[in-house]
């Protein structure tokens, strides 16, 4: 590894081990948006939704982990709710950079299902702003945006979304601080639990000409990826860890009792086949217990941010320098994060979208 993910990355991608080429794509493109290298993110994330689209299929590795005799971590990474989210999120934003907000339309309205309980019905995603630019895309499109803006409003927290303004024409997606981790606990690590990482960032500040645009989070990673439905949750491989405990304690029990069963009836030899019998069972039990693999896994997307947010503008044609200042909770910016942007307005009827990120780089003409 040279520490570059955008060459660490491609050469993962091509080179590691293919149950964790989702994995790499995911981190990768993450990467070369904040770089400016959309054409890249794009291929990334157009293979990475391929495979995540056909995991649930005839996957060999998939079905192996649903066994219990098979690690967690042996499948093909396509990641948890949030991290799958997030994928169709970033692919919805190229394609509204690209022209074609039907598709990312349909990205984002795909990023709230891969929060959702489909099976059962218990949970329905609850991430703001892939439902408020489902009704902005909407909106633009001549539909009715209406049920969209509805929604994210009841899923905003601390946050008032503005009303959609069909004549903006510059779209700006913002993303800051660090995003969640993950980690195994319990007697066998079978308990996935995710470690949110704080960020002395929390807001935003756009300026460019006499425009001074004030940028609050809209959703957290680290609530997604710590909660279904707002209900705080824990991933417990519960079935492979009760079963790995049981095995393990029948393993014990029947050792011991055939060893005693032995020794007090070694002159007879009907007893002493019972407690060679029990031995046996006990031995054949705890190499089951030690073939099961509870282990969580605890692959993780590890370059995703903390927050991402938005604002519109409506920006005459020609070039505008903008600047993205991320602020702290007193409310001054950190210089090292400030980025300057040069925006080519060419038509005003057409939507500019940016992106940008605390880790993009900077200065970009876009």
């Amino acid at each position: 590894m040279t520490g570059d993910i955008l060459d660490d990355g491609p050469r993962m991608i091509a080179e590691g081990p293919p149950r964790d080429k989702v994995l790499w794509q995911y981190r990768t493109a993450a990467a070369a948006m904040r770089q400016g290298k959309f054409d890249l993110a794009r291929s990334l994330l157009d293979d990475a939704l391929l495979t995540l689209g056909g995991i649930y299929g005839p996957d060999s590795e998939a079905r192996k982990s649903r066994s219990l005799f098979s690690r967690e971590s042996r499948k093909t990474f396509i990641g948890e709710p949030y991290e799958r989210a997030m994928a169709y999120f970033y692919r919805g934003v190229i394609y509204w950079m690209d022209g074609e907000p039907d598709n990312a339309r349909a990205c984002f309205r795909s990023a709230q299902f891969e929060d959702s309980d489909a099976a059962t019905k218990e949970f329905a995603g609850d991430w703001v702003l892939p439902d408020y630019l489902d009704g902005l895309a909407t909106t633009k499109l001549g539909g009715d945006g209406s049920d969209a803006l509805r929604r994210a409003r009841a899923n905003a927290r601390n946050i008032s979304l503005p009303d959609y303004n069909r004549n903006a024409n510059v779209l700006f997606i913002v993303e800051f601080g660090p995003g969640p981790l993950k980690y195994a606990t319990g007697q066998y690590s079978e308990q996935l639990r995710f470690r949110a990482r704080s960020s002395p960032l929390v807001s935003a500040r756009i300026q460019t000409g006499g425009v001074n645009l004030a940028v609050a989070p809209c959703d957290d990673v680290n609530f997604q990826a710590t909660t279904r439905g707002g209900r705080v949750m824990d991933h417990v491989l519960a079935n492979q860890a009760v079963f790995k405990s049981a095995t393990d304690t029948f393993g014990d029990a029947a050792i011991i009792s055939g060893a005693i069963v032995a020794s007090q009836h070694s002159r007879n030899n009907v007893a002493g086949e019972v407690g060679l019998g029990l031995v046996l069972a006990g031995l054949a039990s705890k190499i089951v217990s030690a073939s099961t693999t509870p282990e969580a896994d605890t692959r993780t997307w590890d370059n995703l941010p903390q927050f991402i947010s938005f604002a519109t503008l409506n920006l005459s044609p020609g070039q505008h320098t903008v600047t993205v200042e991320f602020l702290n909770a007193a409310g001054k910016p950190d210089p090292k994060n400030t980025k300057t942007l040069t925006l080519n307005i060419t038509d005003a009827n057409h939507d500019k979208v940016i992106f940008v990120s605390d880790q993009s780089t900077t200065p970009q003409t876009l």
